[in-house]
């Protein structure tokens, strides 16, 4: 052991016991996992042919679903949906928003960059990745037919209760209001 008047004011780190570090707190994300593979490959729409044959002829229904699921329902099915089919039916360019939604899902779950890119794949085969990324939600457990039915019915029941409070109020206030006189 070092004299304490050697400049060390701690024991030096081969004295087992004695030297203990502090825990080290990483602001840095976790060290990175290999990337999963897909449940189901790009091709294989036919495995759920009622959601194929929805998103063959009205996609923006399949990707509304998946973006009210991967945002966690900050945002309504029918909202992204609609936006998407604005996109669709307006710029041709809804690839590119769908796409944003393939690169959170495969950051969310840690799914693989396969078969090729995440902008490539939605501009070639859109309907094939749609369909992909909605198996895949399903395969983890989500009900993808429930989602839009509980924030419907979520939002009539917010909308119930303010209109409760509203009609409770004007209550209130009306009982409170005296019959005014003119006069005498």
């Amino acid at each position: 052991m070092h004299p304490p008047d050697a400049g060390y004011p701690y024991p030096p780190p081969s004295a087992p016991g004695v030297y203990s570090t502090p825990p080290v707190t990483s602001v840095y994300p976790p060290p990175f996992q290999s990337p999963q593979s897909w449940s189901t490959g790009l091709f294989d729409c036919t495995s759920d042919c009622t959601n194929c044959v929805v998103t063959l002829f009205c996609p923006c229904i399949t990707f509304g679903r998946i973006a009210e699921i991967l945002d966690r329902g900050s945002a309504p099915c029918g909202l992204s949906g609609a936006l998407y089919a604005l996109l669709q039916y307006l710029t041709w360019f809804h690839w590119v928003y769908s796409c944003t939604y393939r690169t959170k899902m495969r950051a969310q779950y840690s799914l693989a960059d396969a078969p090729c890119s995440d902008c490539l794949v939605h501009c070639c085969c859109e309907q094939c990745a749609l369909c992909q990324e909605y198996r895949e939600l399903n395969n983890r457990d989500f009900d993808m037919f429930i989602v839009q039915f509980v924030h419907i019915r979520f939002s009539f029941e917010l909308h119930a209760r303010s209109m409760r409070h509203v009609s409770t109020s004007l209550r209130t206030l009306s009982s409170e209001e005296k019959p005014r006189t003119y006069g005498k």
